[in-house]
């Protein structure tokens, strides 16, 4: 059904087909009609990491859902596991439109929403209205207007309104679209982020009898020296995980497309190898000291399995979508087990 609908959507402003979408995929899960939507991918592919137990290592990306409004139509699509956000303390507008922008000769995306939601007390509530009990993570930023100084504030904060309905929290210090957010993954600032962050979260714990698992999101856009110093950062540090990657800021894979000098973070197809080499990379340098979430330009079923050879655990998945329709999901599931078949038969 998804290559009838795409000529439609694409024809329509990528922000309103993003939000038709939605809108779409909720009528059909309360009709009973997702049946006609998506054929979700069979069970049989659990998968442990931060102590939780996942259905399947597919899981959604944070950004499709960012005020976790439509958890419960994503859910019924099968996938492993849900991220929600990025959510800021305070509601805010985003960046002016238009913010969003397909490249479709390269399945790529650009977008600078610039953390776009209705705040973390709106989240909460729509969780709390929520029927789906999948794995569920939340993914927490600061506000625009809050200066760098104060990050921790913003952090701290969402970490706390969000603690008891997460089953794991992702601190985004990656994305693109936020001025100076991405220097808070330098160095001694992300010591320091993650040490208070980890502190929080230890009395969280014991006030909610639950421990839940916390990663990080890094961007792609990092040099072996940042590598280095991200791996420094976090040895000893309390992060349970880390996300490889966000968007980037390179316009080198589609130099001359339309729509290639839009600013904002470049998503799709063209994100994949830089994506997978830094997820290569810290796997590297972590040595399975902790897991890791691959994300970035998976649009087949082939280039989830590669994602985990690179030395991913769990595999996330956003823009593919928006090219492949909701089948990426069962796709991307059914090369990992027919992989692993194979290699349990050698």
């Amino acid at each position: 059904m998804y290559s009838t609908l795409r000529p439609l959507l694409f024809a329509l402003d990528a922000e309103a087909a993003h939000g038709l979408t939605l809108y779409a995929l909720g009528v059909a899960q309360r009709s009973n009609l997702m049946r006609l939507v998506a054929q979700p991918p069979p069970a049989g592919l659990p998968v442990r990491a931060f102590g939780i137990d996942f259905p399947n290592p597919v899981g959604l990306a944070a950004g499709l859902d960012k005020d976790g409004a439509h958890i419960d139509a994503l859910g019924a699509l099968g996938f492993g596991f849900i991220e929600i956000g990025t959510i800021t303390l305070r509601p805010q507008p985003g960046n002016p439109r238009p913010r969003l922008f397909r490249l479709p000769d390269h399945e790529a995306i650009i977008n600078r929403m610039g953390f776009n939601n209705h705040g973390v007390d709106a989240l909460v509530r729509n969780v709390e209205q929520s029927h789906w009990r999948g794995v569920l993570g939340i993914n927490i930023g600061k506000n625009k207007d809050t200066p760098n100084e104060r990050a921790a504030d913003d952090y701290l904060a969402c970490l706390e309104r969000v603690y008891p309905l997460a089953g794991y929290i992702t601190v985004n210090v990656s994305s693109p679209n936020t001025p100076g957010l991405r220097d808070l993954q330098q160095g001694e600032s992300l010591r320091r982020l993650i040490g208070q962050l980890a502190d929080a979260r230890e009395r969280l714990s014991g006030q909610h009898a639950a421990r839940k698992p916390m990663l990080l999101k890094i961007a792609p856009d990092l040099d072996a020296a940042q590598m280095d110093a991200i791996a420094a950062a976090l040895a000893g540090s309390g992060v349970d995980g880390l996300i490889c990657t966000n968007t980037t800021i390179d316009r080198e894979a589609v130099a001359g497309a339309a729509n290639a000098g839009e600013p904002g973070g470049l998503s799709g197809k063209p994100l994949f190898e830089k994506s997978t080499a830094v997820l290569r990379g810290m796997a590297q340098r972590l040595g399975g000291a902790i897991p890791l979430v691959g994300v970035g330009g998976v649009l087949a079923g082939s280039d989830a399995a590669d994602k985990l050879a690179a030395g991913a655990t769990l595999v996330q998945i956003y823009s593919g979508l928006i090219y492949r329709g909701p089948w990426l999901l069962t796709e991307c599931v059914e090369e990992i087990r027919r992989q692993r078949g194979a290699a349990h038969d050698e």
